[in-house]
């Protein structure tokens, strides 16, 4: 073997060919001792040392691939081959239920049992932001057909570069035939193919919701439409293509709607929102309708074929007058109604108050927003008139002052038990006891917030007025002080069980004191946020008096450790939540007095107490490990 053995390592190895190039067949030598790892003549040729292309099922085409992906047995082997690739996932994505080869029809070799469906429930599934892409839709359509089949899709906003377009959807329907909601969420590249496969392929649809979609139109809502008459919950909200051809199609062919939402369409009038009230009159319990530009027509229509509506929500209607809410009261169909809720609507008056009131003969909560033109005498019909009236609710109505107020406390039914009064800046605190009154022993919740002109000359009465209150919200009403609390703590003669004082900065120790003597037999929640003038003396006689109390908020009150001291070491008194947020007084010294609590606690603020150290906070929130610390 002379070449062999005067290689210099120059050149190439095997110039021309093989290395024996007269001798093709050549039988390899290996020592004795070991056994020989190759019976078989070796050919040594050139392409032997060359890359050789191995076969691949991903030669072969989409439709034979497609064939294969459909005879899969099971709902897990379809799930792992979606894992293998895009190409895959798309593919099997794109079989539609109907297209899968049971497992009868398709010869198993290995002879084990195919594994059952799990039918347990319905899945769910929502994709926010980034995480809402096609490929995902594809995977969810895959890899929920074994477990029952995806009951609810949400889709949240979209991926700018690679969201949920019409395929998306489309594999949805071809996987899903069992979805029953979808709601779709601010996405321009959706469309009415998309919705247009969804109908056809999810037949058991029952809710739509629809929001800032400006791609779908009307031909969506007609898919919907002709394929899904289970649809039972609507909801439209700034879709701008969609109009009254649509909502037509809705109620002609959807009879089992129950709600209906549709907000900020511009194209929706008085044809679209008719022909869905009407045709539903025998099934729609909720309607809420908020800037459309319909008129008095469809105010009308509601008053008369919402024979089951029992809540209507009116919003933004600057088309709607006087006379539609007065034909509204005077449809005689909403006997049924319990829930009414108008707001920014120029047409409420107190004529058309009396309407409603005297028209909708079971109405349990009323509330109202921003009508500006309804004042106290209004407010004296309405009270006078509803019977079954439970809460009354008034946000920025200014032209109801004080005289209202009491006489629609002294008027009212035996029902009523909560009114709500929130920024209305006609109250003023000049206001006489009437001589005779009635007093209101149904009430048992009154709440006044943020009513600037609200002082302790209506406070004391109110507190004559409603004996028997239980809940007292007075937030944000600055001018309250001990004089006019006071009265109201002595009058109720039900206890109080919850208060909330935040805001009121005027309140003091003395206030805080005779609540705890009078009330601590029945007070569970107490909120004092802002109450600057308060210190440890409240908490003390809270802990000697209160042992239900289950619920404090100290937050920027004049408390310190020898507070927080007393109230851990009161007996009986077992607090669920405290929170002394910007407490700037409360030290390290209290966490031990804290940590004490810890049976009871599953609440604790500790927001802005600057004098309590990293490490004792550390150790307090290892010691509280049940309790959710807030620092």
């Amino acid at each position: 073997m002379p070449a062999l053995v005067n290689y210099s390592g120059e050149g190439n190895f095997c110039p021309g060919g093989a290395l024996y190039a007269n001798r093709p067949h050549v039988d390899v030598y290996y020592p004795p001792r070991k056994r020989s790892r190759i019976t078989a003549p070796c050919v040594f040729k050139e392409e032997s040392f060359g890359h050789q292309k191995l076969p691949s099922i991903d030669v072969l085409p989409d439709e034979c691939l497609f064939e294969i992906l459909r005879r899969l047995p099971g709902g897990q082997e379809r799930s792992a081959s979606a894992c293998v690739s895009k190409r895959w996932l798309a593919l099997l994505s794109s079989v539609r239920g109907d297209e899968i080869c049971s497992i009868s029809t398709v010869s198993d070799c290995s002879g084990e049992v195919p594994m059952d469906v799990d039918s347990d429930g319905y899945l769910t599934r929502c994709l926010e932001g980034k995480k809402a892409t096609d490929i995902r839709l594809c995977a969810i359509a895959v890899g929920t057909g074994h477990r029952g089949g995806l009951g609810k899709l949400m889709i949240r906003g979209n991926n700018s570069s690679r969201g949920v377009t019409n395929a998306g959807l489309s594999a949805i329907s071809r996987g899903c035939p069992s979805l029953k909601a979808i709601s779709i969420w601010n996405n321009s590249a959706v469309g009415d193919e998309g919705l247009t496969e969804i109908a056809k392929g999810c037949r058991m649809l029952e809710k739509l919701d629809l929001c800032q979609c400006p791609s779908v139109s009307d031909k969506s809502l007609l898919a919907i439409a002709e394929n899904c008459s289970n649809l039972r919950e609507l909801t439209i909200e700034s879709c701008s293509k969609i109009g009254n051809e649509g909502l037509q199609a809705i109620g002609q062919r959807c009879l089992k709607l129950q709600t209906i939402t549709i907000k900020d369409c511009a194209f929706v009038g008085d044809k679209g929102v008719a022909s869905l009230v009407s045709s539903a009159s025998s099934s729609l319990k909720k309607l809420k309708l908020q800037a459309l530009n319909i008129t008095d027509v469809s105010l009308a229509v509601i008053g008369h074929y919402g024979l089951v509506i029992s809540d209507l929500v009116l919003t933004g209607l600057q088309k709607v007058s006087e006379r539609g809410f007065w034909v509204l009261g005077n449809g005689h169909g909403l006997h049924k109604l319990k829930s009414l809720t108008v707001t920014s609507c120029g047409g409420v008056t107190d004529l058309a108050l009396e309407a409603l009131a005297k028209g909708c003969s079971n109405l349990k909560q009323l509330h109202l927003r921003k009508c500006s033109f309804l004042s106290d005498n209004g407010m004296l019909t309405l009270a006078k008139t509803t019977a079954s009236l439970e809460c009354l609710q008034l946000e920025e109505c200014n032209r109801i002052t004080q005289s209202g107020i009491v006489n629609a406390l002294t008027n009212c039914g035996v029902s009523m038990k909560a009114l709500i009064l929130t920024k209305c800046m006609g109250l003023k605190d000049v206001v006489p006891c009437p001589s005779e009154f009635t007093p209101c022993r149904s009430l048992r919740s009154l709440a006044i917030r943020d009513c600037l002109g609200f002082g302790d000359a209506i406070l004391a009465v109110v507190a004559k007025l409603c004996p028997e209150l239980q809940n007292v919200d007075l937030s944000g009403v600055s001018t309250v002080t001990d004089a006019g609390l006071i009265p109201l703590l002595e009058n109720c003669e039900a206890g109080l069980v919850k208060v909330n004082l935040n805001g009121c900065s005027r309140i003091t120790d003395f206030a805080i004191s005779a609540m705890a003597r009078l009330h601590g037999g029945t007070l569970e929640s107490l909120s004092l946020d802002g109450c600057k003038n308060v210190t440890d003396a409240s908490l003390v006689a809270l802990a000697e008096n209160c042992s239900l109390l289950r619920d404090l908020d100290v937050s920027k009150c004049a408390v310190s450790d020898l507070g927080v001291a007393t109230l851990s070491c009161a007996k009986g008194l077992d607090l669920q939540t405290i929170s002394l947020s910007g407490c700037f007084q409360v030290s390290d010294k209290s966490m031990p007095c804290l940590a004490n609590m810890s049976q009871t606690l599953i609440g604790l603020n500790l927001l802005g107490c600057s004098l309590i150290s990293s490490s004792m906070m550390d150790l307090l929130v290892e010691r509280l490990s049940s309790c959710d610390v807030l620092y």
